[in-house]
């Protein structure tokens, strides 16, 4: 392994049969020496698991946090945003299909040691790095030690995920995140099974495991798909589960469609189609309920869940209004908003700032097109 990139991982055994099955997610990709997993960058080099990708970015860009989303995170502050590339699920609907189904490791442009990444977003001013893009689940190794140079100058991390891994890496990964976005995709096994080719119950088991057995801070996205997720049935359904087994604090956000990879005979979600499914969730008894990829003033605007009296009021990642203590607390009736807090609500808006980072690793890799779930 004499590529400086490609490390070895401990989330692998080896099989009766000759072949090396890889542990970190559900898919238990078994492989001989040279072929990798679904994700890509995954494989078996010299009778091990190892990873390809390691230190390796698809792109390095700051936004605001809300971005991600998380409406309840260090409000209106800035994040270093990276990804790298493949994914461990085949959404037929992917946004962001040309780095997670990227097959080429030249897709990574840029490289950053952990501590090197630690310092440019220390020096950038950014409150948190997310891990996003792609799923980090795929690249933990790196993530994770990314995060501990966080940790060290004081910088949070995010984990943007789908959510399906496996219980001892997945408890190992957040053991070293502060907040995480979980895409909730749907709310069948059928779907997950024919559009994301995953398993529902696996990523219902990270759900409950991170906010019953964590510290992290959850918020939860789904990707509306007219005519896939989008019947208020499955809505209400998914809605009530997250009542009950999440409870009513856990923020969801409802984002908007728009053809792309494999559904491009799709239309785009309509905007009364996300706030329908904000008033059934609301109905259902969640408090915070938001509505991504459309300008909705209501839908982006945060209510104390006491008093009902709006607390954050966003026009798309611009916060217009804010009306809570530094540690989180209504200014209206002084019921404190689940989230966290540090101070002073951010003032870094809707910019989008690109940076390079690193020695570049191969041609320049896609920058531009994100969506408001990464």
């Amino acid at each position: 392994m004499a590529d400086p990139f490609t490390v070895g991982t401990r989330y692998w055994h080896a099989l009766d049969d000759g072949r090396v099955q890889c542990d970190v997610c559900p898919r238990a990709c078994k492989l001989r020496e040279g072929q990798r997993g679904l994700c890509f960058v995954r494989g078996r080099i010299d009778d091990q698991i190892v990873l390809a990708s390691y230190g390796r970015s698809s792109g390095f860009c700051v936004d605001p946090v809300e971005k991600k989303p998380l409406n309840h995170f260090l409000p209106g502050t800035p994040v270093l945003s990276f990804g790298t590339a493949g994914c461990n699920l085949a959404c037929r609907f992917c946004q962001n299909w040309d780095i997670s189904k990227s097959r080429e490791i030249d897709t990574l442009s840029g490289s950053a040691a952990p501590d090197a990444l630690a310092r440019a977003a220390e020096q950038l001013g950014c409150s948190s790095v997310a891990f996003t893009y792609n799923d980090p689940t795929i690249f933990i190794e790196y993530a994770m030690d990314v995060a501990d140079a966080c940790a060290q100058r004081g910088i949070k991390t995010i984990a943007v995920s789908a959510g399906y891994i496996n219980a001892e890496p997945r408890a190992d990964f957040y053991s070293h995140m502060d907040a995480a976005n979980i895409d909730l995709k749907g709310f069948t096994e059928s779907f997950y099974q024919k559009v994301a080719f995953a398993k529902l119950g696996s990523i219902l088991e990270t759900l409950e495991y991170l906010h019953h057995e964590t510290d992290v801070w959850l918020e939860i996205t789904t990707l509306l798909i007219p005519g896939h997720n989008d019947a208020d049935a499955e809505i209400a359904e998914q809605s009530a589960w997250i009542a009950e087994h999440l409870g009513p604090d856990v923020p969801l956000h409802f984002t908007a469609f728009h053809p792309d990879f494999k559904m491009r005979d799709v239309p785009p979600t309509p905007p009364a189609t996300l706030s329908r499914a904000r008033a059934i969730a609301i109905d259902h008894g969640l408090k915070y309920v938001y509505t991504g990829n459309v300008h909705d003033s209501d839908g982006g605007t945060t209510r104390c869940g006491a008093c009902g009296e709006p607390v954050v009021v966003r026009d798309w990642y611009v916060l217009k209004e804010y009306a809570l203590s530094d540690t989180g607390y209504c200014e209206h009736c002084g019921a404190r908003v689940p989230g966290v807090y540090s101070g002073p609500a951010g003032t870094w808006g809707a910019k989008r700032r690109p940076v390079r980072l690193g020695m570049p690793t191969g041609r320049p890799g896609p920058h531009d097109r994100r969506t408001a779930h990464e």
